[in-house]
C-alpha cells in the first residue's frame, strides 16, 4: 500500500506486511516536507505494526531511491542512471550506493527499489534515463556493485545492518526492449537475446546478495511478466536459485489476462510473493484471503511467499530494531546532504 493511501490506524483492521512512497507521495501529502515528518511517520507505522493481537511481525517501507534518496528534501541526488553509465565507473556505483543506504536510513525507510537494471535498446522508450547503458557489459558490471553500496557485502557483519537497506534489482525483465520503445509493452527478443541483452544485470545483483526483484510491467512474447511463471519461477527462482521475494510493480498484476488490480491469484501462482497495490491494496486484501479459501491460490505457494518475505526481514535484522528514531543514524538530519 501506498502511503498517499494508507495510514498506521489501518494495520489494526488489515495486517499489512509492507508499505512503500512512490515519486509523487510524502508524509501528509507534502512532497517538500522536511526529514523529520519523514522519521515521524516511518515510527508512526512501526509502532502501529508492534500493537497487532499475536503477529509482531515488522513493516516493510519501500521507497524510489533510485538516484540517491530523491524524494526525501535535503538529501544528495545523483546523476541519473543515463549518466552514472557514462561514467564508466562501477567503484563510484558502489560508493553511491551506500550514500543512499544511509540517507535513506536517517528518514526511517527500509527498502529502496534500486538498481534499474534495464538494458534501453530503443530511444524512443520514456525510461531510457533509468537505464545504465545499451550495452549489457556496462549494466552487468554496474549492477552487483550497487546492491553491495545499498546492502553491505556478503561476509561483512553490518551487511543489512547500520547504514545500510534492501535493494531491490528491477524490472524484471526486458523492459528495456519492448517493440518500438513503447513502455509496458512487449518484448519480441528471443530467449537466448532475453538472457544475454536484457538480464545481464540480474546474474550480478544475485550474486552480490540482492534481497528482492521487481517484476516489470512488459510482456515477453505476448504474455505479461507479472503472470510469466516460466520467468518468475522456473528461471529466476529455480535456475538462477533466487531466494530472496519478487515484488510487482505499481498495480502491474491488474495487466495480467483475467485479473484486475483488485484480484490477480494468477500473478501470485505465477511466483510474485508481493503484490505492488498502492491504492487497490484493500480489496485485493480481502480477494487474495477469499483466493487462498477457494484454492485459487494453493497452501503451498502461498507459504512459499510468505517464507521469502519474512526470510528477507529476519536477514535484514528487523524483527530485533528498535523504532527508526532510535536506529543508526537515526535523527541525525545534519548527515543529509554533508559534504
Amino acid at each position: 500500500a501506498d502511503i498517499a493511501h494508507v495510514t498506521p490506524e489501518d494495520l489494526q483492521t488489515y495486517p499489512l506486511g509492507s508499505i512503500l512512497n512512490g515519486g509523487n507521495s510524502a508524509p501528509e501529502g507534502n512532497v517538500r516536507i522536511g526529514p523529520e515528518a519523514w522519521l515521524a511517520l516511518a515510527d508512526a507505522f512501526y509502532e502501529a505494526a508492534g500493537q497487532r493481537d499475536g503477529t509482531h511481525v515488522p513493516l516493510l517501507w519501500g521507497t524510489d531511491a533510485v538516484h540517491g534518496h530523491n524524494n526525501a528534501v535535503g538529501a544528495t541526488i545523483f546523476p541519473h542512471n543515463i549518466g552514472l553509465g557514462a561514467a564508466r565507473d562501477p567503484e563510484l556505483m558502489a560508493r553511491i550506493g551506500e550514500i543512499t543506504a544511509l540517507e535513506t536510513v536517517i528518514t526511517g525507510q527500509d527498502w529502496s527499489f534500486a538498481p534499474t537494471v534495464a538494458v534501453a535498446r530503443n530511444d524512443r522508450w520514456g525510461r531510457t534515463y533509468e537505464s545504465y547503458s545499451e550495452n549489457p557489459e556496462i549494466v552487468a558490471s554496474y549492477a552487483g556493485k550497487i546492491v553491495e553500496g545499498l546492502q553491505g557485502e556478503i561476509g561483512d557483519p553490518r551487511r543489512l545492518r547500520d547504514g545500510h537497506v534492501i535493494s531491490s534489482a528491477k524490472h524484471f525483465v526486458g523492459d528495456g526492449g519492448t517493440h518500438d520503445g513503447i513502455d509496458q509493452g512487449d518484448t519480441r527478443a528471443s530467449e537466448q537475446e532475453l538472457a544475454e541483452i536484457h538480464a545481464a544485470g540480474y546474474p550480478s545483483a544475485i550474486e552480490a546478495g540482492v534481497e528482492i526483484i521487481m517484476a516489470s510491467f512488459n510482456s515477453w512474447q505476448g504474455n505479461k511478466l507479472h503472470g510469466h511463471k516460466y520467468l518468475l519461477t522456473d528461471v529466476l527462482k529455480e535456475h538462477w536459485g533466487f531466494d530472496g521475494f519478487i515484488v510487482g510493480d505499481w498495480n502491474g498484476h491488474g495487466q495480467v489476462a483475467d485479473c484486475m488490480p483488485t484480484r490477480c491469484p494468477a500473478a501470485i501462482m505465477a511466483g510474485l510473493d508481493m503484490y505492488m497495490a498502492p491504492d487497490s491494496w484493500q480489496a485485493l486484501y480481502r480477494n487474495t484471503l477469499d483466493d487462498v479459501a477457494n484454492g485459487a491460490i494453493t497452501e503451498v505457494r502461498l507459504d512459499d511467499a510468505v517464507r521469502r518475505i519474512l526470510r528477507v526481514k529476519m536477514r535484514a535484522g528487523l524483527f530485533a530494531k528498535p523504532k527508526t528514531a532510535e536506529r543508526y543514524m537515526g535523527v541525525d538530519f545534519k548527515a543529509m546532504g554533508s559534504p
